[in-house]
């Protein structure tokens, strides 16, 4: 069993709000991967257990792998943000999980630009509430986790900004990236966290210089301008 966790409050009033960021992007999951599948209540969250159409990755590289198994529980805790952990920790215990290599959490990042996701394989909570109780309530960090940015509040007091909604110009840069942010997990569930952190967290490849006719080309190398307007130009 893989157990990936959103991050974010329940209620109608939280919907797209930037701190539910870790909501959509599960529900985008469940969408690709368990339409069909009753979404339960179990551990004080909305569950949705399935089968995927294959094998899950085992442990990362070194450490005792696990054995195969094509079962996924997605999660959106529905205690509120700062008590997301029991619900994480109850269903580690239940299912008898690695956090390190069946936990997958997927939350908002005020320290990053909306459009930007990033993955890691553990870290500190970085003042996110919802991590700080998780890592409480499972006694460790070291559980992967992919971080969607959501812009920093700047003037606006910290927990008023999560709990607003995204403007039209952050959603326009945040819809895309609740999409790879979905990719990242997929990516987790079939080739491990590596693989996820790889292709997630890589720089954008550099764009190649437009080829040039080389008809057109200036035989002195200058593209010198034929006249003095385009100087200014």
């Amino acid at each position: 069993m893989k157990l990936i966790v959103g991050l974010g409050n329940p209620g109608s009033q939280y919907e797209r709000t930037r701190h539910n960021a870790g909501f959509i992007a599960v529900d985008r999951l469940i969408a690709r991967h368990a339409a069909r599948e009753i979404v339960r209540s179990k551990f004080g969250a909305a569950v949705v257990e399935t089968r995927l159409p294959f094998n899950c990755a085992a442990g990362m590289p070194g450490a005792a792998p696990s054995s195969p198994d094509d079962r996924c529980l997605f999660m959106k805790p529905l205690s509120y943000m700062n008590r997301s952990g029991q619900s994480v920790a109850e269903a580690v215990r239940f299912y008898k999980l690695s956090p390190t290599h069946d936990l997958f959490v997927l939350v908002d990042d005020i320290a990053l630009p909306c459009g930007a996701v990033r993955v890691r394989a553990d870290g500190g909570a970085g003042g996110h509430n919802g991590l700080s109780d998780i890592e409480r309530c499972l006694g460790t960090a070291a559980y992967p986790r992919c971080r969607i940015g959501v812009d920093a509040p700047g003037i606006i007091p910290q927990a008023d900004y999560v709990l607003g909604k995204f403007t039209e110009a952050q959603w326009a840069a945040a819809d895309p990236a609740l999409n790879k942010a979905a990719d990242a997990a997929d990516l987790w569930l079939k080739k491990g966290i590596n693989a996820a952190m790889n292709s997630v967290n890589a720089p954008p490849p550099r764009p190649k210089p437009p080829r040039r006719d080389p008809g057109t080309e200036d035989p002195a190398g200058t593209d010198a301008p034929k006249q003095r307007g385009a100087e200014a130009a």
